[in-house]
């Protein structure tokens, strides 16, 4: 009997690749095409994709204003480097610091969140001269080795050795924790005044690095005004602040195109971090920082792949459509729906403790309804039912990865919301 194509591909994965390099499913899947917000496997199955390939393919699969531009770009040249001029990457880095709202702005290319991150912690550590960091717990920014050793989730940290001395901040948690049980205000003032205290026994840290709303951490966020009173607090150490928005970037919050600006009270960042969505598929990350800090570096630097000419022309053409087509205000529109039909269906079931989110980033976070103890084999669960049903979904929320992560293309209609949570219904039932 012949072996189904994607149980042949499995047998010849695991036989030349890590055993860490996480597969999702019982039976992996092998993604052949995509087409809007759906995807097609190599056995013929339909689904409604609900995570956009960890929310890369943030516009929609298959784009024609995107493949058009790659097409056209990869006729012409595919590849120079940095070291020489590159219009593509020129207009795209116009066009980014101009959103970003950091003065005087710089912006440098990479392929990857991580190598984004990690170099924002260079510039952060030669600026400042120190090589402490503050991080936030149950935080991810990153699988080098100085981004895994400034991430505050064990399930994503594999080692202890580091580069870098980390110090953890409460915060990014708003129900679980110490603090769980304050209003707003008070949790607020509870984090500053951990801050405070935490300063005040070590040396100036360089930077706080902090996703605004917690990815892999399962879309957990703070109260809206934590970190501009964590700004209040390091403008007076002299300490920068970069702002993880690999995840939160680009109107995926509905609310805001940057996460930053749910705490903006005291401006921008000094630095931002870039990737996943922006390149709709394509590796595209990258770096915003004032010119000050961007340009600190005395030694020389290029990079071989970030900027390429493909690439940026993808990124042009992916951040002409989102504002064009105001997906920011879509986000906050379908999103506003289906979180509230997913809370809906939440209340009636046992094992969900809470759904949360903005725009179209929702996590759903699952229980043992005896102990309240995190559920991640419920979770685990709950993506096999989906998937049968026809619904492909994420899962993360610390080493338990208790919590589904919903995160769909932001081109995402009313109708398909709905019939994406009518499968989640009834994947959460029967698990």
């Amino acid at each position: 009997m012949t072996q189904p194509p994607a149980d042949e591909l499995y047998g010849r994965h695991r036989a030349v690749l890590p055993d860490w390099l996480t597969l999702y499913y019982d039976r992996p899947v092998e993604i052949t095409h995509g087409e809007g917000r759906h995807v097609w496997d190599s056995e013929g199955n339909r689904y409604l994709d609900f995570f956009g390939g960890i929310l890369t393919t943030m516009t929609a699969h298959a784009l024609p204003e995107v493949t058009k531009a790659v097409s056209e770009q990869a006729g012409r040249i595919i590849h120079s480097s940095t070291l020489y001029l590159n219009r593509p990457m020129v207009e795209l880095a116009e066009r980014i610091a101009a959103l970003s709202g950091i003065p005087d702005a710089r912006v440098f290319f990479t392929t990857s969140g991580t190598e984004a991150n990690d170099t924002a912690l260079l510039l952060a550590t030669a600026y400042r001269a120190s090589n402490q960091i503050l991080a936030m717990r149950n935080s991810y920014h990153g699988r080098s080795f100085s981004t895994v050793s400034v991430t505050g989730n064990r399930g994503w940290s594999p080692t202890s050795l580091s580069p870098l001395q980390t110090l953890y901040v409460h915060g990014g948690v708003r129900s679980r924790g110490p603090y769980a049980g304050l209003t707003d205000e008070r949790f607020i003032e509870a984090c500053v005044a951990d801050l405070e205290d935490l300063l005040g026994h070590t040396r100036a840290p360089a930077a706080l690095i902090a996703e605004p709303i917690q990815g892999v951490g399962g879309f957990t966020a703070p109260p809206d005004g934590l970190y501009a009173a964590f700004r209040r607090v390091l403008d007076r150490h002299g300490i920068l602040w970069i702002s993880d928005e690999v995840q939160t970037g680009w109107g995926r919050s509905g609310e805001h195109f940057w996460g930053w600006q749910a705490h903006a009270e005291n401006g921008p960042p000094d630095m931002l971090t870039f990737a996943k969505g922006i390149g709709n598929g394509m590796s595209i990350g990258g770096v915003v920082a004032r010119a000050e800090i961007m340009n600190c570096l005395d030694a020389n630097s290029i990079s071989t792949f970030g900027g390429s000419p493909v690439t940026m022309a993808a990124g042009l053409a992916n951040l002409s459509y989102v504002l064009e087509h105001d997906l920011q205000g879509n986000a906050r529109r379908v999103g506003g729906l289906l979180i509230e039909r997913l809370r809906a269906i939440g209340a009636c079931v046992d094992s969900v403790r809470e759904v949360r989110g903005r725009g179209l980033m929702i996590g759903i976070e699952l229980v043992s309804p005896s102990t309240g103890e995190a559920a991640p084999e419920t979770a685990a669960a709950v993506l096999e039912a989906a998937r049968e049903g026809g619904l492909l979904i994420g899962k993360g929320g610390g080493h338990n990865t208790s919590v589904l992560r919903i995160a769909p293309p932001l081109t995402l209609t009313v109708a398909e919301a709905e019939e994406g949570a009518a499968i989640l219904e009834q994947a959460l039932r029967g698990a």
